[in-house]
């Protein structure tokens, strides 16, 4: 007969296993996917999370340039930045930075923030791939599709 342990199993770095996602964020809201994403990269939705081990999957994200916001806040939200000389703060709303050179910098940076700070973050964003198009070159990899939008009906927007 099994009994009940105390002692709490903590996951060793050479015992990570880690899996391939995808993910296909055409017209889902980006705060939500963001926080999906979040806790894949860090891990926590495996039974073996353990906080100070980068034991996430990597994520794979195509149609990063498709993500939508709800409310007004394509034109309302403003992304800030310092330039380091007095005065020198600068902003561009959102929409201008999905209509710019780089729209999938709007979900990397969603992602970014709700990730840890340091080296385990940084390492934990390494696992996250993300592509505009339809198209990424991780096929060998045989990544498993994940249906974000089934999930809850908000995390599409017109659904």
């Amino acid at each position: 007969m099994k009994t009940l342990s105390r002692v709490t199993k903590s996951i060793r770095p050479q015992d990570v296993e880690k899996s391939w996602i995808l993910i296909d964020a055409e017209d889902l809201v980006v705060g939500r996917v963001a926080s999906l994403i979040a806790n894949i990269l860090r891990g926590k939705t495996k039974p073996s999370y353990t906080p100070h081990v980068d034991c996430g999957d990597h994520v794979i994200v195509i149609n990063a340039d498709k993500v939508k916001f709800t409310g007004k806040k394509l034109t309302d939200k403003v992304y800030y930045r310092h330039t380091g000389y007095i005065g020198g703060i600068k902003g561009i709303t959102a929409g201008k930075v999905l209509d710019g050179k780089f729209p999938e910098r709007v979900l990397e940076k969603a992602v970014e923030r709700m990730v840890p700070r340091g080296p385990l973050g940084r390492a934990q964003m390494r696992a996250l791939h993300l592509y505009n198009g339809a198209e990424h070159p991780h096929a060998g990899q045989q990544p498993t599709t994940l249906d974000v939008a089934s999930m809850n009906r908000k995390n599409k927007v017109g659904a």
